[in-house]
């Protein structure tokens, strides 16, 4: 009988306090209630709706100049919306055409799909990074990339040559 007086008690009261705790209305340290109404659901990103004036994809013309050495950059429609900056992210649609022939080698259009991305080195080529920094939501703008803020020498294979300069057009629909 020793043995179950000895562990007897301490179980009991220790079978006690839990059923206790377990209706009770405080709360753990750590730990929130759900909530009695509302939703619980995280939020859903839905892709931006283009203003009209970048509804279409873009017709992109290549100056029939030698290329640029140095980043070329012209805006072909304001925006007016946040602004974009190298850290931040950004939701775009694009075209990008080679600049020695106009031959488009990549779009977002043509996925029918905008492309979401870091604004910052190794996210996206250089020529991103400083072509869109001080960009506006709903605005459009042009981009003449040299191969050094392009893909450079090694080209990106099978659709950019080595030591190709591109052209994009590049519609800001979103920065966060």
């Amino acid at each position: 009988m020793k043995f179950k007086s000895t562990f007897g008690i301490p179980l009991a009261l220790a079978l006690a306090l839990g059923v206790t705790a377990c209706g009770s209305s405080s709360k753990a340290p750590g730990l929130e209630p759900a909530p009695s109404s509302g939703a619980t659901q995280a939020t859903i990103a839905t892709t931006p709706k283009p203003p009209p004036a970048l509804a279409k994809k873009p017709v992109v013309n290549v100056p029939s100049t030698p290329p640029p050495s140095k980043l070329v950059t012209k805006d072909l429609v304001q925006g007016t919306g946040a602004t974009a900056s190298q850290g931040k992210t950004v939701t775009v649609n694009y075209v990008g055409v080679l600049y020695k022939d106009g031959k488009e080698f990549d779009s977002s259009w043509k996925r029918n799909q905008p492309f979401t991305t870091a604004l910052s080195p190794g996210s996206v080529i250089s020529g991103w990074v400083q072509g869109l920094n001080g960009m506006k939501v709903g605005g459009r703008r042009e981009l003449i990339i040299p191969p050094s803020l392009g893909y450079g020498k090694a080209g990106s294979p099978p659709t950019i040559p080595p030591n190709s300069t591109l052209v994009f057009v590049v519609d800001l629909l979103g920065v966060q």
